[in-house]
């Protein structure tokens, strides 16, 4: 009896310190890891990123998304990237993954294939790494910070649309529910805080937002914590009958530059989603928005923490991942 109760307070207290230590898989992250097998990596996604922004400035938020998107699903391993097939539907076609522009996957296709036409660079770089560097670029070039990016992911093994089900925050989330789902990947609730600013460029479908300034409640048609006046601009834009082609910006001041304008419209009710509004309406959100909506340069760190940790979530190595010759295509 004292063999057996021994064994399980034995198998509960492994089971509390796995609980309680972060996934350590990112260990083989470094930067400049392609020093000697591709050393102009960097430079040559770097080019083929203005390059796409020069075309169309969709590219900015694109792929600031499909990064999020793919990093919170299986972990950052380009498994987003991959097209479906006639046996498998693949992560990109889940839903929640519908919306995400095609400029994002061109980016990281062009890029690969821009880096692997580089001399001793060819099936050295993963597709998982290099859309890790192309999203630094395009923050970095649309006014964000520009930070060193840890690389040295492999890309993932299987992309599937089922395992996007319950994955990714939605637009109605709660604090709690955003803070649970950053923390089910190691973030904090300051990290998911930060990461929300990426809100400060792109666009959204009207059909997001549309019970906010339509059909709130029985009290009223409009969401009380939204600031009146943008609503009323909102229903201007966005017509009661919901036309799916019509996309707006998320940030109505300042859409194509990154910076913590995302905040500043907070504190204006100006927040576009219920999960963009909540973090100034939550008392213990709050003084996190309220400070970086004035600290410009406290949000920029705060955002570089948190984007490094992001791309540490659920990396590949070993035989866990591989790097793809073409980064739609598992095999």
């Amino acid at each position: 009896m004292a063999a057996s109760r021994f064994h399980l307070l034995l198998v509960l207290s492994l089971t509390l310190s796995l609980c309680h230590f972060p996934d350590t898989t990112w260990a083989q992250l470094r930067q400049n890891y392609y020093a000697s097998s591709c050393p102009k990596v960097e430079s040559i996604v770097r080019g083929v990123v203005q390059n796409k922004i020069k075309q169309t400035f969709v590219t900015i938020p694109a792929t600031l998304r499909l990064f999020f998107h793919d990093c919170f699903v299986q972990g950052c391993d380009a498994s987003v990237i991959v097209a479906s097939t006639a046996t498998n539907k693949a992560e990109k076609d889940h839903s929640d993954n519908l919306s995400l522009a095609g400029d994002g996957f061109d980016t990281v296709i062009k890029a690969k294939a821009a880096v692997d036409a580089t001399p001793g660079c060819k099936n050295k770089v993963s597709c998982a790494d290099i859309l890790a560097i192309a999203t630094r670029d395009v923050i970095a070039l649309s006014g964000g910070p520009s930070y060193p990016v840890e690389l040295g992911r492999l890309d993932g093994l299987s992309s599937t649309a089922a395992s996007v089900n319950g994955k990714l925050p939605q637009p109605t989330f709660s604090l709690n529910q955003l803070t649970a789902m950053f923390a089910a990947n190691g973030l904090s609730q300051t990290d998911m805080i930060a990461l929300s600013a990426a809100h400060t460029v792109g666009f959204s479908h009207c059909s997001r937002f549309a019970k906010r300034i339509y059909s709130f409640s029985r009290k009223g048609p409009i969401d009380p914590t939204l600031n009146r006046t943008y609503a009323k601009t909102l229903q201007t834009l966005c017509p009661k009958k919901v036309d799916s082609r019509i996309a707006i910006n998320m940030d109505p001041n300042t859409p194509r530059t990154f910076d913590n304008m995302y905040y500043k419209n907070l504190v204006q009710g100006m927040g576009l989603f219920t999960s963009d509004q909540v973090l100034f309406t939550d008392p213990r959100s709050k003084p996190t928005v309220t400070k970086w909506a004035a600290d410009s340069q406290a949000f920029r760190q705060a955002f570089i923490t948190a984007m490094t940790k992001l791309g540490r979530v659920g990396v590949k190595s070993g035989r866990n991942g591989k790097i793809r010759q073409d980064c739609a295509v598992l095999a």
